[in-house]
């Protein structure tokens, strides 16, 4: 009798470790049903960047969930980085004090874009850590200040066809977004360079355990000798330099940079986040889980687009999935006390 009731507590386990898995499966198996051209080659290229975008968001935002935090100025860092590297391509640094204009090569583009991320996110953890300001108003004001950044720097316009020119030694910028390697694009070779590195760290590593420490028990981290507001200022600009990255690549897929890219994108890297089994209260989940989330996601954005669902309806029903998403993790939650 024991073991039965062991095993039906094991199966039950793994079930709901496994819950992101099987919604995923059955949200391919709809599509393909409804689609007969959803699994074609070409639309699982392009759904694979996508879910890439969001994958990469997502591992930023569930470091700062862990911590239980939120971080909603990602969307606006995205667009932000963007127009930063599209400016810097378009125009160069124009010095007009000294009547100079100064052109970067593109991986210099690119540090300078990721560094202003993690500026961002450093101001945010700044704002959380040292003045207490609660995160979610914290990260709402600065998502407002890039937005309003972003349209600042090319007064709403914006910076198209970005090549770069041979002579200003700024062409390449274009092969982060549309490149393939071995006829992989750069950016799922990004998204899974990140989370092999993530993972290692989050599950490996001292700052991983200190992660889900602060998260758990912010006042016995502390007491422990963790460094609380250290970690969480890292989990801010870890999740700043994954959002300015998604801008570079959108920038560099569309070859142009607008400064409204990135809207509602932090709601769909805290969708992933929470479907993927992370915690909103913190010092649970994992940064799989956000990616199989992502993939939750992306399937379920380029599914409906695919089956002509009303963009008004999909906005409804991705709504309804994260509730549901909540809801669940509530019950379980309550379950496990």
């Amino acid at each position: 009798m024991e073991k039965s009731v062991s095993t039906i507590s094991i199966i039950k386990n793994y079930l709901d470790k496994g819950k992101t898995i099987i919604a995923l499966i059955g949200l391919i198996i709809v599509f393909t049903i409804l689609s007969p051209n959803f699994l074609n080659g070409s639309n699982l290229i392009i759904m694979s960047k996508h879910v890439a975008q969001t994958a990469i968001l997502s591992v930023g935002m569930t470091f700062v969930v862990l911590t239980g935090g939120i971080d909603l100025s990602v969307g606006a860092i995205c667009g932000l980085s963007g127009m930063i590297a599209g400016g810097l391509i378009y125009e160069g640094l124009v010095l007009n004090l000294f009547g100079i204009t100064i052109y970067f090569s593109v991986p210099v583009i690119i540090l300078i874009s990721l560094a202003f991320g993690m500026l961002v996110g450093w101001l945010n953890g700044i704002l959380v850590t040292r003045f207490n300001v609660a995160a979610f108003i914290a990260t709402l004001g600065t998502m407002f200040i890039c937005r309003g950044a972003a349209m600042l720097r090319s007064n709403g316009k914006t910076f198209p066809n970005l090549v770069g020119k041979p002579e200003f030694g700024n062409t390449g910028f274009p092969f982060l977004g549309t490149g393939t390697i071995i006829g992989i694009p750069v950016s799922i070779w990004i998204m899974i360079i990140l989370v092999a590195v993530t993972v290692y760290i989050s599950t490996k590593t001292p700052f991983g355990r200190y992660v889900y420490a602060v998260g758990g028990n912010e006042n016995a981290a502390r007491l422990s000798g963790i460094k609380v507001n250290k970690v969480k200022i890292i989990v801010y600009v870890i999740s700043g330099a994954c959002a300015a990255m998604v801008g570079l690549i959108i920038s560099s897929e569309l070859v142009a940079s607008h400064p409204a890219t990135g809207e509602s994108f932090e709601m769909n890297a805290i969708a992933a986040s929470v479907l993927g089994g992370t915690s909103l209260a913190g010092g649970k989940g994992s940064i799989l889980g956000a990616i199989i989330g992502a993939f939750v996601i992306g399937v379920l954005n380029d599914g409906m687009v695919m089956v002509g669902v009303s963009s008004f309806w999909q906005t409804v029903i991705k709504g309804v999935v994260i509730i549901l998403a909540v809801i669940f993790e509530q019950m379980q939650s309550r379950k496990i006390d």
